[in-house]
């Protein structure tokens, strides 16, 4: 597995953003931050996974929401920040041919990077929820090439009606499930950190954000989770981790610390 080197200067990674067009609350948020990073010394942005609430297709980029987050994105690559995109369990779909255009790399699950001096593997996070095994049965197969190419045949309004369908019952199924079988595994988290030695752990998904420390083998390896985004919650909740100088510090929606 190759590692990606950041440039030199900040990295900020931010997940489970979920932007929608009917909550513009979200996008706002992410364009302040996106204003933030290239003032701020930031370099690079990832973004790992369900940066969409959901994404059927590449050809949703001609969706106002689509034209909205490529004005965002190109931005950011027009003012000198390096754009990373790991696909999450809402937009798996999101692709080179939306990527490319506008400078961002899409990232293998998992991926190994150095960033602000901080050697890091990075995972949407739904990998490690393997207590969940109707989850990782329903992941393999939206993932196959086959399904993927059968899905991608059908004309995109009947593709958001059939998104729509799978959230209402993603939802559904959620409502059954204990907290902890939606949680990543223990043994989980253990085996990607043992492949990857010297290497902290940086997730998401599980909109459970926190710094935990694992021994691993004897090492104490650590474990960062990246919050979801919900600007009008009570707390509002977003934001993300920067990397810099050797160091991660999480942030909030009210900004970045005051140099990366």
């Amino acid at each position: 597995m190759a590692v990606r080197q950041s440039p030199h200067g900040g990295a900020v990674f931010i997940s489970d953003l979920h932007l929608s067009g009917g909550e513009p609350a979200r996008l706002e948020a992410f364009a302040h931050l996106s204003r933030e990073l290239a003032p701020h010394g930031v370099s690079a942005l990832y973004i790992l996974g369900d940066l969409f609430e959901a994404w059927p297709g590449d050809d949703a980029r001609e969706t106002s929401l689509g034209q909205a987050v490529a004005d965002i994105l190109r931005s950011l690559n027009n003012a000198g920040v390096r754009l990373y995109f790991m696909a999450g369990n809402r937009d798996f779909l999101l692709g080179r041919e939306f990527a490319a255009p506008l400078g961002m790399e899409v990232l293998p699950d998992p991926s190994r990077v150095v960033a602000g001096g901080v050697p890091l593997v990075v995972s949407h996070g739904d990998l490690l929820c393997t207590d969940d095994a109707p989850y990782q049965a329903f992941r393999r197969e939206v993932r196959s090439k086959d399904w993927q190419a059968r899905f991608l045949a059908q004309p995109l309004a009947k593709r958001e009606e059939i998104v729509t369908g799978l959230r209402a019952a993603s939802e559904s199924a959620k409502s059954t499930k204990s907290a902890d079988i939606m949680d990543v595994n223990a043994g989980a988290v253990k085996e990607m950190l043992a492949e990857h030695p010297g290497h902290d752990l940086l997730h998401g998904h599980t909109h459970r954000p926190a710094h935990h420390q694992i021994d691993v083998g004897g090492s104490m390896r650590g474990r960062w989770v990246l919050p979801d985004w919900d600007p009008l919650a009570d707390p509002p909740r977003g934001g993300g981790i920067l990397a810099t100088s050797g160091h991660l510090v999480p942030f909030g929606l009210s900004g970045l610390p005051e140099r990366a």
